[in-house]
């Protein structure tokens, strides 16, 4: 794993691709080896695109009690920022392995350049994405549902953000929901929030496949991070 990069952008960084469904447990191992090489000036940065089999992870802020089916798939702690999570086929995982040592050293901005360039993609498709104070993630609002009881739109969760650094090296990442079975959510409360929905590129009625949203990865990247 992460050995032959398909591309390397203008400023080292290699984008790496795993076909078919990589077990949690060995995309762990494959990123913190990586993580140890990129801090030792052994290895370049790596953008590391992947699905995985069905599973839940939990990170360091979840909540036992927001895990509703436990037996429903395997659960795996995360040790990255967050809550519980919901990985699975359709959906694409993004692991980001970057050196903030040479880029600031500021988890808060750099929690902002990953939703930047989510919603930098998300808006390749026409669809509007948005963060909300106090919800971590890409948010969609759904202008095709009835507004709540209080008259507000409703929104819809569609990509999950949860980092890990070591030694300034980030690692973990994004997930965007492509064509999941979102059904597979029900069985935790999804990044601990239980009053909005999760949704999908084809559940918001767009036949985007994963190598097209691979390609808005790989163009929207730039702008986000420079």
């Amino acid at each position: 794993m992460l050995q032959n990069p398909f591309a390397t952008d203008r400023n080292g960084v290699e984008w790496h691709h795993s076909a078919g469904l990589t077990p949690y447990p060995q995309a762990v191992a494959a990123m913190e080896a990586r993580v140890a090489r990129i801090a030792a000036r052994e290895a370049a940065e790596a953008i590391w695109l992947l699905e995985h089999p069905a599973l839940y992870t939990a990170g360091t802020s979840a909540n036992p009690a927001d895990l509703l089916a436990p037996g429903r798939f395997p659960v795996h702690q995360a040790r990255r920022g967050g809550q519980y999570t919901y990985h699975g086929p359709g959906q694409r995982v993004i692991y980001v392995m970057l050196d903030l040592n040479a880029r600031g050293r500021d988890v808060r901005c750099f929690v902002r350049q990953l939703e930047t360039w989510v919603i930098a993609t998300l808006a390749e498709f026409g669809i509007r994405g948005e963060i909300r104070t106090g919800r971590v993630g890409v948010w969609v609002a759904r202008d095709d549902r009835p507004l709540t009881a209080g008259g507000a739109r409703q929104e819809d969760k569609i990509a999950a953000i949860g980092i890990r650094l070591r030694k300034w090296i980030s690692f973990h990442g994004i997930s965007i929901n492509v064509e999941p079975d979102l059904e597979h959510f029900a069985g935790i409360v999804p990044c601990g929030i239980a009053e909005h929905g999760v949704t999908s590129l084809v559940d918001l009625g767009l036949p985007v496949t994963m190598e097209d949203l691979d390609a808005a990865l790989m163009r929207s990247f730039a702008g986000a991070f420079g």
